[in-house]
């Protein structure tokens, strides 16, 4: 054991009891446990507020009962041995049998001073290493230490089932000036419940769970539990193989929210583990490289769908337990597919149980409710200004990618933490130091998570929802930007939306809301969303959206998928999408999959295996995604008619793409192409086996020597109705 304090003279000890008996003791430390006497043995003092008296019971057989006095609960005594002795404690009731127990404050500290110094910075990279409930052994002696950031506490407490969640009786220790208070507490095992118990400066008591809990009960219930992972990873060859260069790979995401996806017959969830094993085989068969989970990270309420989070360090309980997640990402990734977690660190839910006013105070958030609150959502805004809010919300997120292994974070609502007048109304919103919208702090807070996470786990994505025309979201630091990796293009989605939603014969004057993104296509790195977002709210599905009839709908459906599949941009889908429901997104119950027996939805899945197999077999697909040279518009004039034609290129992999979006097929129509030769089409959305018409056949033409489009030669095609074309040069 390490050196034990100095006992204090005895006027201060008397304040010390008085404190300690006003439930006031921010440092029970310097009263109870073991303290030196100068050389001359030590003094020890216990406590239980409901003990009638206590004993020692000393390694070497000796018990030696304690003195009560005029402080109910208080025990004290003199050991005059030369070296600190490891005791138990024996506490003695009027009306109960005695109990035995280990003295948590016999126990010195285990917080590192450079931990709480690195804390004070913001810079610990590892802080859920530090704070939060941990299994350990002291001295020979198994418990779980906790810590817990509260600095205008007037006292701290853990409590319990095994405390009888009364918070008299385990008051933690403040460290220093650091605002951190610890204590172990011998014992206690994993699956223990716990919070901790915060008077306030005015008096108050509050009932907290830990912000840095790693697991979590099922709401509405709302302890922490201990937690200790048993889980053996087996994705060694999945992370070695992770591309250091993601933006000239593949992506193709399928966004998911775990409850409604599939479920049992009877309505209830399935577990982590079988939703992985479904989802493996699902993903694999369409073609997505990666799973974006809508968040698990632990929240209060359903119908936030994960985005109001009250426990950013425990995977939501309500698919299972922290290794029943971990097993999700080791079975998705053994079986091909990464795992990125929408990840929210723009606002948090007002729930007094976890982090608003945590000590009494604003805390986490900014003070000033012009600042720290949300009028959008009714939550509460982080204050990124503040060292260690920064540190919670950085050590979250490399959490998730160290201790869960996961690939990627795409970063919510990132637009709310830029402007400090986002859905404010003037007068409602406060500048910042230099008169401006900017929200600095915010800034700042985004370039430093963007480098922790690409210095901490390289290979990892940070994919940014980012709504406005901030610049440089996806570049580096270096070059003025914010980091990320890369930022959905939310313009685009509406814009193209808007355009499908069009009836065919007007859009001759709409043929903008498709070619407008080509003139920002590489301000940034952009990933094509078709999200949850624009499923719901009474927007409908995106088969309901499409204009026409119903075979007119899903060849709309089909032309818009192979739009965004064979432009520039990694892709995300929401799930259902390969279903074609007719109705929206029911977060509260699971996909309909009975509609893939259904032959025209079989049909559409088929169009949409054969789409995620044409778009890994074609580099120009992706691996010329950041660069101007690999696309190129060979046709966006033609208004009258509703027709566009581009070149996707990487060296020899070039795919012409022809989409006709009118109902009228276009019997002999001509294109101009880079190189002569015979063209034939890898893949046409109107073939019947997807659905469509047939119509032209299995296309194949030889180029004539007629210029066109600025290029040499040209071909003829059979344009169908309603249909996206690819074609390839056969080189043969």
């Amino acid at each position: 054991m390490s050196a034990t304090p100095a006992v204090a003279d005895d006027e201060g000890r008397g304040r010390l009891r008085e404190a300690l008996l006003a439930s006031e003791l921010a440092e029970p430390q310097r009263l109870l446990g073991l303290h030196s006497r100068d050389g001359n043995g030590f003094a020890v003092a216990v406590w239980h507020p409901e003990a009638s008296g206590a004993e020692l019971l000393l390694d070497d057989g000796v018990v030696q009962p304690l003195d009560g006095g005029p402080w109910p609960g208080l025990f004290e005594g003199i050991l005059t041995t030369a070296l600190p002795p490891r005791y138990r404690v024996r506490f003695l009731f009027a009306d109960s049998a005695p109990w035995e127990v280990d003295d948590p404050y016999r126990f010195p500290s285990s917080l590192g001073d450079l931990d709480l110094h690195l804390f004070a910075e913001g810079t610990h990279r590892s802080l859920w290493k530090v704070l939060g409930a941990h299994p350990c052994v002291l001295d020979g002696v198994e418990g779980v230490r906790f810590a817990v950031w509260a600095p205008r506490a007037t006292r701290v407490s853990v409590v319990g089932d095994f405390c009888e969640w009364d918070g008299r009786r385990l008051p933690m220790r403040r460290a220093g000036y650091s605002g951190v208070f610890e204590l172990f507490v011998p014992g206690l095992q994993p699956g223990a419940r716990y919070k901790f118990e915060i008077k306030t400066a005015d008096g108050s008591l509050r009932l907290k769970t830990d912000p840095f809990a790693f697991r979590m009960e099922r709401p509405p219930e709302c302890a922490a539990r201990v937690e200790r992972s048993g889980h053996v990873w087996s994705d060694d060859e999945w992370l070695a193989g992770r591309s250091p260069t993601p933006l000239h790979e593949p992506l193709s995401i399928y966004e998911v929210h775990l409850g409604s996806w599939r479920r049992q017959r009877d309505g209830s969830h399935l577990g982590y583990a079988e939703l992985a094993r479904q989802l493996v085989g699902h993903c694999r068969r369409f073609g997505f490289t990666h799973i974006e989970l809508l968040p698990i990270t632990e929240y209060p309420f359903d119908g936030s769908w994960g985005y109001q989070v009250s426990g950013y360090f425990a995977p939501t309980c309500r698919y299972g337990e922290p290794d029943d997640f971990k097993t999700f990402v080791d079975v998705c990734h053994q079986g091909g597919v990464g795992v990125i977690l929408d990840w929210v660190p723009a606002h948090f839910p007002r729930d007094d149980f976890a982090l608003r006013r945590f000590d009494g105070e604003p805390l986490y958030e900014y003070a000033d409710p012009r600042l720290g609150e949300h009028p959008d959502w009714g939550t509460l805004v982080f204050d990124f200004g503040r060292n260690e809010v920064r540190n919670f919300l950085i050590a979250s997120a490399l959490f998730w990618l160290q201790e869960y292994h996961l690939d990627g974070l795409r970063v919510d609502a990132v637009a709310s933490m830029l402007y400090r007048d986002y859905s404010r109304e003037p007068g409602d919103w406060v500048p910042n130091l230099h008169g401006g919208r900017e929200n600095l702090e915010a800034v700042s807070f985004l370039r430093e998570l963007n480098r922790a996470v690409h210095e901490e786990c390289p290979g990892c994505l940070t994919i940014a929802e980012e709504s406005t025309a901030w610049p440089g979201v996806s570049r580096a630091e270096g070059e003025g930007g914010l980091g990320f990796t890369f930022k959905w293009n939310l313009g685009w989605m509406h814009d193209t939306l808007r355009y499908f939603g069009r009836e065919p014969i007007h859009r001759r004057w709409h043929q903008d809301e498709l070619t407008f993104a080509s003139l920002y296509e590489h301000s940034e790195h952009f990933l094509m969303p078709l999200s949850h977002d624009e499923v719901v709210h009474g927007k409908g599905s995106l088969l309901s959206r499409m204009p026409g009839d119903d075979w007119q709908r899903f060849a709309n459906l089909r032309v818009l998928l192979a739009y965004q599949y064979t432009r520039p941009g990694k892709k995300l889908l929401f799930m259902g999408t390969e279903l074609a429901p007719s109705g929206e997104w029911d977060a509260g119950a699971s996909l309909d999959w009975r509609l893939g027996e259904d032959p025209r939805r079989a049909r559409f899945a088929r169009f949409l295996e054969a789409l995620g197999a044409l778009y890994h077999a074609h580099p120009c697909l992706w691996r010329s995604d950041p660069s101007p040279e690999g696309f190129h518009w060979v046709d966006c004039d033609n208004r009258e008619e509703s027709i566009l034609v581009y070149l996707r290129r990487f060296y020899d992999d070039e795919l012409l793409v022809v989409l006709n979006l009118t109902p009228a097929p276009r019997p002999d129509y001509r294109i101009g192409v880079p190189r002569p030769g015979v063209w034939r089409a890898l893949l046409c959305s109107d073939y019947t086996e997807f659905g469509g018409s047939g119509y032209g056949g299995r296309l194949r033409t030889e180029s004539e020597p007629a210029p066109l489009h600025g290029e040499a030669d040209s071909i003829r095609i059979a344009l169908p109705p309603l249909s996206a074309t690819v074609l390839t040069r056969d080189p043969s």
